[in-house]
């Protein structure tokens, strides 16, 4: 069984705790295919640009501060593709595994039908079978597997993509 997150929108002083979430990320998995850590200034501009776009940016909290976030962006630089946005979320170390990916993506989907989106995109490692089957389970369907086009940790990396339709009558917050 899962445990309940409060999930609301990310502020500023949330920030310290997405950066060591992320760099986490980048640092021990292949998640994110970047080798490269971030500094607070990265995340604070990353934030600000998500904001100024009136793209979400949700923190998962507990009784130990953040344990995840999650967010949305532009798929594609290209206007015809204004309609479609990808999405990624991010889970704490400890507390991976406990069933809180699924209360930060949820809440997204209202988010984004609120925008008028129509598809929200997930790019996936092909190795992290925990967020393939979390897609899964969350209505994404399989759409392509690119081969060999990252590489970290010495080894060549595929990622897989996964998508799902958005309804204008989606739940904006995680029941």
């Amino acid at each position: 069984m899962s445990e309940t997150l409060q999930v609301r929108d990310a502020v500023r002083a949330d920030l310290p705790q997405i950066l060591d979430i992320y760099n986490e990320v980048i640092a021990n998995t292949t998640a994110v295919y970047s080798e490269t850590p971030v500094t607070l200034a990265d995340r604070e501009n990353w934030w600000r640009s998500r904001l100024a776009s009136s793209y979400p940016v949700l923190v998962g909290m507990d009784d130990s501060g953040v344990a995840g976030f999650s967010s949305f962006g532009g798929f594609r630089a290209f206007p015809c593709y204004d309609s479609t946005v990808e999405h990624s979320v991010h889970i704490r170390a400890d507390r991976r595994g406990a069933g809180l990916g699924a209360q930060l993506v949820r809440p997204l989907f209202g988010r984004a039908a609120a925008l008028g989106k129509h598809t929200m995109i997930a790019a996936i490692d092909a190795q992290n079978e925990p967020s393939l089957r979390l897609h899964a389970r969350l209505g994404f369907e399989r759409a392509g597997l690119f081969t060999e086009v990252g590489r970290k940790f010495g080894r060549w990396l595929d990622v897989v993509f996964m998508q799902r339709r958005i309804e204008v009558s989606e739940p904006s917050a995680s029941s």
